[in-house]
């Protein structure tokens, strides 16, 4: 049964989960954060007791290593995102630490070389249907000070996310609205509805689309999706009559 394994996965999770809780509840320099952040997840709270008292003496001298962690933890579909803004020689103890951690006391074998440490200016995550990274954008300030001039240049840290434009392309053309070059195509499975259904159906599309990707700093890409499919909505009806 998928839904009773599913139950199960996400139980076992769930207490090396709450781990996270607990460091972020003993250390002072950590913000508070909304525990819907956490996705898939099935509350044991009976555990929890449990595992406090399990595993405080052993956190302890660990807090006084890592004395601003600034974790931010997320987990859906299998996989599990830990930001931090800590050097890499202390993201690579993180990484080998939780490894440790889940063979060790949880029984989860897992290998080191699956867990990948990235830099944001450098690389991109993809990840809940978004390319994220963080960009250094030089920025030139113009300053006069009576009759001397001079330019100050510094370099801002934006967060961007953007679609994957080609993994998006790929769904398009499984659903059968583009070509693989991402070129619309009628549909020609909706050749036996009424208009206003394939023109309902299209827009309801564009508009969970337009909903789910708006956090996007770059709209190019979701305008060029909704382009696919508007052109795609008109082939279909011109296919039909």
């Amino acid at each position: 049964n998928p839904r009773f394994f599913l139950f199960l996965y996400n139980s076992h999770v769930y207490e090396y989960e709450f781990l996270f809780f607990f460091l972020r509840n003993q250390s002072s320099h950590l913000r508070l954060t909304s525990s819907g952040v956490l996705l898939e997840r099935i509350h044991f709270y009976g555990k929890v007791d449990y595992l406090v008292e399990v595993f405080a003496n052993g956190f302890q001298d660990i807090l006084r290593l890592y004395k601003d962690l600034f974790m931010h933890y997320v987990r859906y579909q299998g996989k599990a995102i830990l930001a931090s803004k800590d050097t890499p020689l202390l993201m690579n103890k993180w990484k080998y630490y939780f490894v440790n951690l889940w063979q060790w006391n949880f029984h989860v074998w897992s290998q080191p070389g699956r867990v990948h440490i990235k830099h944001l200016h450098k690389d991109s995550i993809n990840f809940l249907g978004y390319l994220s990274s963080r960009r250094r954008n030089p920025l030139v300030v113009r300053s006069q000070m009576l009759e001397n001039g001079f330019l100050i240049d510094n370099a801002m840290k934006k967060f961007e996310t953007a679609i994957p434009i080609i993994p998006m392309i790929e769904s398009l053309t499984k659903a059968g609205f583009c070509n693989p070059l991402g070129n619309p195509i009628s549909k020609p499975t909706w050749a036996d509805s009424s208009d206003c259904h394939i023109i309902g159906r299209f827009v309801r599309i564009c508009r969970n689309l337009s909903h789910y990707h708006s956090g996007s700093s770059k709209k190019k890409s979701l305008y060029r999706i909704k382009y696919i499919l508007r052109v795609s909505c008109v082939k279909s009806l011109a296919r039909k009559h």
